[in-house]
C-alpha cells in the first residue's frame, strides 16, 4: 500500500508538470529529478556537504541534549529554583531563534561554529521541556511509597525518577535531533561556506530545480533514517515498559 500510495504521488506529480498547471521555473517532472538524483548520488559534490551539515547537526544535538538533560532535571528536582527561571525560559523559547541567525554569523563567522550554535539554540529547549514533563510524570503515590520503604534520595533519583523520565526525554531527543539538522541547514541557507543548505541555495539560484529536488529527497531520507534508528533505539532501551514491548 505504501508503494502503491508514492506510486501514485508520482503519478500526480508527472501530471501536474505535464499540464503546466505550476510555473517551470519551479517545478521539474519526476524523470528530470530522478536523473539530478542519480547523477548527485554518483558524484561527490553532495556527500561531502552533506557530511558537513551531518556534522555540525550531531555535534550540535549532542550539546543540546547533555545541557538540556541536565538543566531540564535539575529544574524538576529544585521547584523553587523553577519558578524563578521557568518564565524567562519560556520567553526564550518563543523567541525564533532562526533571527538570532546572524548574530550567530557575527559572532562565530562563515564558521561550522556558527551552525552549531544556531540548532543548539533551538534543540536544547525541546530537551529542558521533554525532561521537566518526564520527572514532573512520577506517580506521587509510588514517590511516597518509595521514601516510606526507607529509599534514599539517590535510590529514588535512579530507581523511581529516572525511569519515569527516560520516555519523555526520549521523545525530546528524537524531535531535537530532527530539529538539529533543520537548524543547521537552515543557518548553511543564510550564510555558509559549505553544507546542504548552501548547496540548495546555490541551485536555487541557478534556477536548477531538478537538482534543488534531488537533494531535498537525499535530506528527507536520511532524516527519516535517523528517525528509525532513533525510534528502534528508544523501543530497545525501553523493552521493559508495557506500552514499549
Amino acid at each position: 500500500m505504501r508503494v502503491g500510495f508514492a506510486a501514485a504521488l508520482i503519478g500526480l506529480w508527472q501530471l501536474v508538470v505535464s499540464l503546466q498547471l505550476i510555473d517551470r521555473t519551479v517545478s521539474s517532472s519526476p524523470v528530470e529529478v530522478w536523473h539530478a538524483l542519480v547523477s548527485a548520488v554518483t558524484g561527490s559534490e553532495l556527500w561531502l556537504n552533506l557530511a558537513d551539515t551531518m556534522i555540525a547537526a550531531v555535534l550540535a544535538f549532542v550539546l543540546a541534549s547533555l545541557v538540556g538533560v541536565v538543566i531540564g532535571i535539575g529544574l524538576a528536582l529544585l521547584p523553587s529554583v523553577e519558578k524563578v527561571v521557568a518564565p524567562f525560559l519560556d520567553a526564550i523559547n518563543a523567541m525564533p531563534r532562526i533571527a538570532l541567525a546572524p548574530v550567530f554569523v557575527v559572532a562565530f563567522g562563515l564558521s561550522i561554529s556558527s551552525k552549531i550554535a544556531l540548532a543548539f539554540s533551538i534543540v536544547v529547549f525541546m530537551v529542558i521541556s521533554a525532561a521537566r514533563a518526564g520527572v514532573r510524570s512520577v506517580d506521587v503515590d509510588v514517590a511516597v511509597l518509595a521514601r516510606t520503604l526507607g529509599a534514599t534520595r539517590r535510590q529514588m533519583f535512579t530507581k523511581v525518577l529516572v525511569p519515569v523520565a527516560v520516555p519523555s526525554i526520549f521523545g525530546g531527543l528524537r524531535l531535537g535531533l530532527i530539529y538539529s539538522i533543520l537548524g543547521v541547514v537552515t543557518a548553511e541557507l543564510i550564510a555558509s561556506r559549505s553544507g546542504v543548505g548552501q548547496l540548495l541555495q546555490k541551485y536555487a539560484g541557478l534556477f536548477q530545480t531538478a537538482e534543488m529536488y534531488a537533494v531535498l529527497i537525499v535530506l528527507a531520507v536520511v532524516a527519516g533514517l535517523i528517525n528509525a534508528g532513533m525510534t528502534r533505539l528508544e523501543s530497545a532501551l525501553l523493552r521493559w515498559q508495557p506500552d514499549h514491548s
